[in-house]
This record gives C-alpha cells, sequence and structure tokens, in this order.
C-alpha cells in the first residue's frame, strides 16, 4: 500500500522543477518572469504577475498527478497559492490541469493572451512524462497506507531569488548567501491526524549547469520517517562538530545573533530561503538554522522537516522551546505539526511557524543552540 507514493513525490517534484528552469531558458517565458509592471501595464496582462502563475501552475501539476494517483489523496494536497486568475477581460479563470496539452495551452492562453508561445510552452511541460531511472529509488517499499497522508507543497520556495537570483554567487563553505540555487520545490506528506511529517522531497532545479550544454541540471533527496522506518537518500550525519555552524536570515534580529556569536564563532552563515537553510543543514553544511520570527509556513518546513527526522533530527518551535527551557524542563521538546492551523487567524498566516523555529540533526546542538539563545534579551 502506497509504496509508489514516495516515488511519486520525487516524479512530480522533478516535473516542477523542469518547469521552473523552463520558464528561465525560454525567452517568451523568461520575458514575462522579470518583467517589473509598473503603472497601467500593471493591470494590462493578469491582475497577478506571471511569477504567480508559474507557482501556481506547478502547485496544480503536483496537485492533479498525485491525486490522479492516489485518489486518497485527493481534498488533502495543499499548497501556498489559490489556482484563481482574473484575465485582462476581468475573467476569473481557474488554473488547473486540462485532458490534453491543447486543453491546457488554451487554458493558460485565456490567462496569457496574447503569449500564445509562453502557453504552449507551459502546456506541453505539463503533460510530459517524468522518468526517473533511480535504481535506489525504485527499491523502496514502503507499507505508509495514503488515506492517512496529506500533503504540503511549495512550488517554487525563495521566489525573489528564483526571479533575480544571481547565477555566479560564490559559496561561504558551501552555503550560498543568495542566489538562483536557493530556489527549490519543496513537497512533504504529514500524517493526517497526528500532523507529524513523514516523507520529504527537495528538488534543487538550479543545481549547476552542464559545462558542455550549460543548461541547469538539477538534483533531489528525498527522507522517510514513519513508524520505525528511517530511510533518506542522504548519508547519515557525521559526528556533531565541537563550534557548531548556524545559518540565519539575513533579516535575523540582533538578539539572536548577538546570542549565537558566543557559541559560534566566526561560524553563523547568512542565507536566502527557508527550504534552502533547512536544506544546509541536512546535507551537514551547517549544525542549525534558527530563526526567531513567524515568517515561515507549513509549506516551507513540512518536507525538510520529514528529511531531518529521518536522519535523527527535527525541527522545534522556537519560542515553546525556549519556555520549556527556561522553566527547567529537560524533557523531548515537541517538533512543528503540519495539521493544525492557528485560531483567531485569517489566510495564509493560520499555517504559519507562529513562534520561530530552530531546524538541527543533532540534538546536543539544538540543546547548544538554546541554552544560547535563553540569555538573549527579548526572545
Amino acid at each position: 500500500m502506497g509504496g509508489g507514493l514516495l516515488q511519486a513525490l520525487v516524479g512530480v517534484s522533478e516535473k516542477a522543477a523542469g518547469i521552473a528552469r523552463l520558464c528561465r531558458r525560454e525567452e517568451p517565458l523568461f520575458q514575462l518572469l522579470v518583467a517589473e509592471k509598473t503603472g497601467p501595464d500593471k493591470n494590462r496582462r493578469f491582475l497577478q504577475d506571471f511569477k504567480t502563475l508559474a507557482d501556481v501552475l506547478i502547485q496544480e501539476v503536483i496537485k492533479h498527478d498525485l491525486g490522479k494517483e492516489f485518489p486518497e489523496l485527493q481534498g488533502h494536497i495543499h499548497g501556498e497559492e489559490s489556482n484563481e486568475f482574473r484575465n485582462t477581460h476581468g475573467d476569473t479563470v481557474a488554473v488547473r490541469v486540462c485532458a490534453t496539452p491543447g486543453d491546457t495551452a488554451a487554458l493558460l492562453l485565456s490567462v496569457l493572451e496574447p503569449e500564445k508561445v509562453a502557453a504552449e510552452l507551459l502546456a506541453a511541460a505539463v503533460h510530459q512524462e517524468v522518468e526517473l531511472g533511480d535504481p535506489e529509488l525504485a527499491g523502496v517499499t514502503l507499507s505508509i497506507p495514503p488515506q492517512d497522508l496529506a500533503i504540503w507543497i511549495d512550488p517554487i520556495d525563495s521566489t525573489n531569488e528564483y526571479i533575480g537570483g544571481r547565477e555566479d554567487v560564490v559559496p561561504i563553505d558551501g552555503i550560498a548567501p543568495t542566489g538562483l540555487c536557493s530556489a527549490l520545490v519543496l513537497i512533504g506528506a504529514y500524517d493526517r491526524h497526528t500532523g507529524c511529517p513523514v516523507l520529504g522531497v527537495i528538488n534543487e532545479p538550479f543545481f549547476r549547469r552542464d559545462p558542455l550544454t550549460h543548461r541547469w541540471q538539477g538534483r533531489y533527496h528525498w527522507g522517510v520517517a514513519y513508524g520505525d522506518t528511517k530511510l533518506s537518500s542522504l548519508s547519515p550525519p557525521p559526528p556533531p562538530r565541537p563550534v557548531p555552524c548556524v545559518v540565519l536570515s539575513r533579516a535575523e534580529g540582533s538578539a539572536v545573533r548577538g546570542a549565537l556569536g558566543p557559541l559560534c564563532g566566526d561560524r553563523l552563515r547568512f542565507a536566502a530561503g527557508a527550504g534552502y537553510k533547512m536544506l544546509c543543514v541536512l546535507l551537514g553544511l551547517a549544525d542549525a538554522y534558527v530563526l526567531s520570527e513567524g515568517s515561515t509556513f507549513a509549506w516551507d518546513s513540512c518536507a525538510p522537516h520529514a528529511i531531518l527526522r529521518a536522519l535523527g533530527g527535527g525541527v522545534v518551535a522556537l519560542a515553546g522551546a525556549l519556555g520549556a527551557r527556561r522553566a527547567g524542563d529537560s524533557g523531548d521538546l515537541p517538533e512543528l505539526v503540519y495539521n493544525r492551523p492557528a485560531e483567531g487567524v485569517v489566510g495564509a498566516e493560520r499555517w504559519a511557524n507562529r513562534g520561530g523555529l530552530v531546524a538541527y540533526l543533532h540534538p546536543q546542538h539544538l540543546e547548544a543552540v538554546l541554552a544560547a539563545l535563553a540569555t538573549a534579551p527579548g526572545l
């Protein structure tokens, strides 16, 4: 039961990555992607930006392909974006995958007109079959009933880097401070009843350029943490370093930077994109990612969280964890869950990871980070 679900998640992540690359590679799409619409132009084409259409289309492709293969998941595949667009005539168009490439192209053209070539390029990518050719992944068999699961999708995490991201950013100890490489496709499955993340796929559409064709090539990572089953495409982490490396957002405040300075010394790093910072932890480039704001959402963290759990780590809510440690509670800290919207708020904010978070691989690094932050004023 559900043995093919992990393979299906990876397959749709590869299709999504292909669409993300296509939008930057093909001139008619790239011009739409980077066009800054101002003044009367802003409303002439359609009321949302093309980048939103790219996000929505990827999200709808993932919903369509997974729902078709696993009907039990229909109605339980969630993302950040609404699929409704207003076109230039003021009509509302629901973006979806149609029965044929021609039908999908016609639907996309009703949003994009007069950009016929752009609509056709996108429709062809939407209907493409993906062949994985990954023997290790093909050999994984799981008995996870799909009807127990629900999905969070972030179609293109780090949208600003996706649109304007530089392609030549030099990493610092393997961590890119900004740039196109931090734009990721994130697909995570969680247990509908407990909210616990159990399957995760992170796809890096812009991992490296092919030296001959100069085209972007991607790669993906996956993890399973279901009951006693812990599997991942990533190697188990090496033993913990004595001095942890912590990755932060550039927008992180002085309280967190000041508190972590004595713990990390010169090993504080900065990067764009919540998904990318968690990937840095997963790859062992950083030991923890700390965020003090509630500026990430369920769709940002679900996939990386599942892979972290597969490797023995996790993601805790920073405010709750600090409260527990300051109160002298030395027990296990509750991890983020993905099935409980916040009460009293509307829209996307219902799914914010309120109170910040700490993503970690080694529990002792989590404790060291919390001990350092517990002394910080204002946290």
